[in-house]
C-alpha cells in the first residue's frame, strides 16, 4: 500500500508543485491540503495520513502547536516539519512537540524522498543538506538530552534565563530586545554568556537544553 501523506503549507505554490511532485511517486499518495495548522489539524482527524508534511511557520495555528495536537491524538502519525530558515527555534519546539524529522524547503527533492520514505518506516531522520551545521546541531542536542547540560541552566542569571526562554519560544534577537526595552547587542551579549555557561556551540544546543529542563 502506498504511503499516505497530508501537506500542511500556507504557500500555494509551493504546496501544489510539490504535490505534484510526489504524487509522480507510484509509493506515495496525497490525501489532502491543508492551508494553516487547524485545518491540518482537522484533515489529520479525519484523514489519518500516514506522514503530514508541516510547515513550520503558518497562519491560524502554527506548525509546532498543530503537531503537538495532532500527535496527542494520532501518535502513529509521523509529522515532517518544513521551514524555509536555517536556524530556526521553532523546528527545535516541534521536535519536542513529537516531529519525526526536519527538512528545509530548499532541499534536493531526492531528499524529500529519502526523508518521507524513512520517516514513514518510523525512523527519525533529517536533512545533511541543512546549511551552518543547524542540523547537525539539533541532533547532537537532542542526543544529549537529559545530560549534564540541562543542569548548567542553573548557572545563568535571571536575564539569561528570561532571554532564553524568549529564544525558545521562537523570538529573534530584535524581537527579544524590543520584549526587555534593550539593544540588540545587549541580547547578543547575554546569548554569548549563554552558550559559555552551558557548554554549547549557539542558539540551538541552549534552546534544546532548555525545553528539556522544562
Amino acid at each position: 500500500m502506498p504511503v499516505t501523506l497530508l501537506i500542511a503549507e500556507d504557500q500555494r505554490l509551493f504546496r501544489q508543485s510539490l504535490r505534484l511532485l510526489l504524487e509522480r511517486e507510484p509509493d506515495l499518495r496525497v490525501v489532502g491540503e491543508a492551508t494553516d495548522g487547524r485545518e491540518a489539524f482537522d484533515l489529520a482527524m479525519k484523514n489519518k495520513p500516514d506522514v503530514i508534511l508541516m510547515d513550520v511557520d503558518m497562519p491560524r495555528l502554527d506548525g509546532v502547536t498543530a503537531t503537538r495536537l495532532i500527535r496527542g491524538c494520532l501518535p502513529d502519525v509521523k509529522v515532517l516539519m518544513l521551514s524555509v530558515h536555517d536556524e530556526d527555534a521553532r523546528i527545535v519546539a516541534a521536535v519536542q512537540a513529537g516531529a519525526c524529522g526536519y527538512i528545509l524547503k530548499d532541499a534536493d527533492y531526492t531528499e524529500f524522498l529519502r526523508i518521507i520514505r524513512a520517516i514513514s518506516r518510523g525512523k527519525r531522520v533529517h536533512s545533511p543538506f541543512m546549511p551552518d551545521g543547524f542540523a547537525q546541531n539539533v541532533v547532537s542536542a537532542l542526543q544529549e538530552a537529559g545530560s549534564g547540560t540541562s543542569s548548567r541552566l542553573m548557572l545563568l542569571t535571571e536575564r539569561e534565563q528570561e532571554i532564553l526562554a524568549y529564544a525558545a519560544s521562537g523570538r529573534g534577537n530584535k524581537d527579544i530586545a524590543d520584549q526587555l526595552c534593550v539593544s540588540v547587542d545587549t541580547v547578543k551579549t547575554h546569548l554569548h554568556h549563554i552558550y559559555q555557561k552551558l557548554g554549547v556551540a549557539g542558539r540551538v544546543e541552549a534552546i534544546v537544553a532548555y525545553l528539556n529542563h522544562k
